[in-house]
């Protein structure tokens, strides 16, 4: 299909429906189109606020395909293709390819590609049918509309491309690169140690230096400096806040930051920026007015409050005042819209709510919140984790492609961490770095399936971080960490999926031309089910 104005526009109100055919404006809204360099731009202006917009094209789609499509944010081992199924809702893009990834022979391979440029104004999500696409965008506030006044709202940028005679992996590959032509990256490789998936919040001072010479230890000789971070535990309350200073197993967070960069690694850590309290819990800091949470959870900091983004700019600033060189931000979009990406189809959120500021989309609130983190960061690296992908793009140089792997259940890393690693290989490098999540080593996962984990996170061109608790490893063990260390301290490796059209699971892959097969499974296979 060619990019071309769609067949019919149709915009959501609060309370009512409006569809054009032809005519896009009538006393009360008006929808414009600019099609340029084959990108597809929709404008709209309305004198009353608005939820969504809704695009058809209606051209049949060719029967033999299978189908993917992306998440609203992390993946939560769900990607894959699939038949075309009309209630499907696909964030942000998806694809359609006939054949498969292993046949090598591309002669008649036909791609067709569907999805909106990074950062862009609204929620956006496709749905695809065999007599057409539809495109709908989120341009409301939470979940009423936006109030736009009198500005006209650019709401993203579409792209339709076909790709002919290649796999449908090096077709979305290209893509991305459509989708966000200039990438927000590192000037250094990213890849080291976390602490999370051995600790799990149970850490101290000492126990961080102890990781620190490590991690350090086994990547002597790399050309360059691991990374590591700090993960939840080192606050006064966990998964909350203040983050002004350490507790009492962390007395001093700059002393520990200096004592990590003497040792000769980047130190990095872990914030989650929008809490204060949960649950039924009070709330951890007072200065704030009640104006500033959210309509939604009284325990959310509003991210469209100019105080709450000062307050972000704030901490953001003292982090790397300290000396952290990393900061990983979690639980953002959980806390924002109250729901994780599997949750919810066509929506990232539910109820009535809207924000402190009702003039912007909910797009441009989270946008503005990346920036802010961003602009206050002095460089440092972000990683966005529970961030929405196609809006850090370009503003966040990393970012967790999958929901968390596990130290003690392999069936878990198996599910969230290939899934995603395969399934996410084309955003690598092309929307930011892509970071698959880590290695747990605790003893409580067989070796032989986790060291496979290692090999294939070293050999994927992405970030490689492990999780190693002390004492663990044997020597010989120990020697398989440093040497992945040490292809990650580079990452010029290409990994390419193959057989992604025929399993979520896939373990046939090309990494730099070879053609490498992993076996994910034990002799029992999957144990996803434990009675």
């Amino acid at each position: 299909m060619k990019i071309r104005l769609p067949d019919i526009t149709s915009v959501y109100f609060e309370d009512s429906c409006v569809d054009f055919a032809s005519k896009t404006e009538n006393g009360e809204v008006c929808v414009r189109f600019s099609l340029e360099n084959d990108t597809l731009k929709p404008y709209i202006s309305a004198k009353k606020p608005v939820r969504y917009l809704r695009l058809r094209w209606n051209e049949p789609l060719k029967h033999g395909v299978k189908v993917l499509g992306d998440a609203w944010e992390r993946g939560y081992g769900d990607l894959e293709w699939r038949g075309i199924d009309p209630q499907r809702c696909m964030p942000w893009y998806f694809v359609t390819s006939n054949g498969s990834d292993l046949n090598e022979n591309y002669e008649g391979r036909e791609t067709s590609c569907f999805g909106v440029g990074v950062q862009p104004n609204a929620l956006c999500f496709w749905q695809c049918d065999l007599a057409g696409v539809t495109l709908w965008l989120d341009i409301g506030n939470g979940t009423r509309g936006t109030d736009l006044g009198t500005r006209e709202l650019e709401c993203a940028s579409i792209f339709f491309k076909e790709y002919k005679d290649q796999s449908a992996f090096s077709a979305l590959k290209k893509f991305c690169s459509v989708m966000s032509p200039s990438p927000y990256t590192t000037d250094h490789v990213v890849y080291g140690s976390n602490n999370w998936y051995y600790a799990y919040g149970k850490s101290s001072h000492e126990q961080i230096i102890s990781d620190t010479k490590f991690v350090k230890r086994l990547t002597q000789g790399c050309q360059n400096v691991p990374y590591m971070v700090i993960d939840d535990g080192w606050q006064p309350n966990p998964t909350d806040a203040p983050w002004d200073r350490g507790n009492e197993r962390f007395p001093d967070m700059k002393r520990l930051c200096d004592e990590m960069k003497e040792i000769g690694v980047r130190p990095g850590i872990w914030v989650r920026y929008l809490i204060n309290g949960k649950d039924d819990e009070p709330r951890k800091v007072d200065t704030f007015s009640e104006d500033v949470y959210l309509e939604r959870n009284d325990c959310v900091l509003d991210p469209s409050h100019p105080r709450v983004l000062e307050y972000v700019a704030q901490t953001t600033k003292r982090i790397v005042d300290w000396g952290y060189q990393l900061i990983k931000h979690d639980f953002s979009t959980f806390d924002i819209f109250g729901k994780w990406g599997f949750e919810l189809q066509d929506a990232l959120t539910v109820g009535k709510w809207s924000f402190y500021d009702k003039t912007k989309t909910s797009a441009e609130i989270v946008k503005t919140f990346y920036k802010v983190i961003k602009d206050s960061s002095n460089g440092a690296v972000i990683i966005g984790c529970n961030a929405i992908g196609h809006l850090c793009a370009g503003l966040h140089q990393l970012n967790r492609t999958g929901d968390d792997t596990s130290g003690v259940e392999w069936q878990r890393t198996a599910k969230m961490g290939i899934n995603t690693l395969a399934f996410r290989a084309c955003q690598n490098n092309a929307f930011f770095g892509a970071d698959a999540d880590c290695v747990g080593i605790m003893g409580l996962v067989p070796w032989e399936l986790n060291s496979k984990w290692l090999d294939i996170l070293s050999r994927s061109g992405s970030a490689l971080f492990v999780s190693c608790k002390p004492g663990i490893l044997s020597a010989e063990q120990e020697k398989e960490l440093s040497r992945a260390f040490e292809i990650a301290s580079v990452q010029r490796d290409e990994l390419i999926p193959l057989d992604w059209m025929e399993t979520t699971r896939p373990q046939i892959y090309k990494i730099n031309g070879e053609r490498v097969e992993y076996n994910w499974y034990g002799e029992k296979g999957t144990e996803s089910f434990n009675p």
